[in-house]
This record gives C-alpha cells, structure tokens and sequence, in this order.
C-alpha cells in the first residue's frame, strides 16, 4: 500500500509512522547484469559458485534497491525536489542470491525542519529476503525534501 504525503506540513506528519512493505520483487540476473552494466561493474556470471554458494547481487545493488521500492511505499506530492541526502549505517546481513525475491519495510525515524527551508527525512529501511531470516539489508536514508 502507499501512502501519499502532500507538501511539507504532510511528510512532517509522517515522523514515527511505519509505512508497511512492498510487494515481493525479484532479483533475477538480467537485473543484476543490468545494475552491473550501468555501473560498469562487470557482470555476474550464473555458473560461478564462489563462497557464496552461487551468484548473489552486488551490495550497492542491495542498497540501491532500497530507494527505488522506497518510492513504492511514499508517494510525495505538491513538493519541489526530493533527494537522497546520505545513508547513517547500511549493513547486509545476508546475500541476496540471484533469483530470490526481496521486499521493503520502512519506517519514517524521524522529520526535522532544515535551516533555510526544507525537511530532513530519516528512514529506517530493512530490504526482507523471501524465505530467510536474516534480513539482506538495513540502513537508515536521509531524504532531503523540499517544496
């Protein structure tokens, strides 16, 4: 389900609300080689073993997923610009091997009001993995929102 904030005065009304979780998406290997080729990153060879014990996504992978299904559970309307400012801590307990399945839980940490206008927006972010308990990603974003 995705929420929608409008203007500032909504996303500040946002602060501790958990926004739920996407949908299932999978990481398959056209998604992979396509993150490797746009990062020139090489690619992901589906026969290699490794330690992992057969192909997995590469970390920035991981965590660039975060922000694009993070657009899935926030819809911002009547704002200017919305940015990703920074990440605080970003862990990866888990590999996400190709062909699994992940999907977002976020929560809004934390809103406050930026000098000269604008809010910073804290997000607590875990990327689940279908099937694991360990989660493939946690990491809290800071957005910059501004209208």
């Amino acid at each position: 389900m995705t929420t929608t904030a409008r203007g500032l005065t909504g996303i500040s009304e946002l602060a501790g609300k958990d926004l739920g979780h996407t949908e299932w998406t999978p990481v398959g290997p056209d998604r992979a080689a396509s993150f490797a080729h746009a990062t020139d990153a090489g690619t992901h060879d589906p026969t290699d073993e490794g330690p992992l014990g057969g192909p997995v996504a590469d970390g920035f992978h991981t965590l660039g997923l975060v922000g694009t299904l993070f657009d899935r559970l926030l819809r911002l309307a009547d704002i200017r610009m919305n940015l990703i400012y920074g990440v605080n801590r970003v862990r990866f307990p888990a590999p996400v091997p190709l062909g699994a399945s992940v999907r977002l839980h976020a929560t809004i940490a934390e809103v406050t009001e930026l000098e000269g206008g604008g809010l910073s927006m804290l997000v607590d972010a875990t990327l689940e993995l279908a099937g694991e308990t360990k989660p493939a990603c946690v990491a809290q974003v800071v957005y910059r929102v501004y209208d």
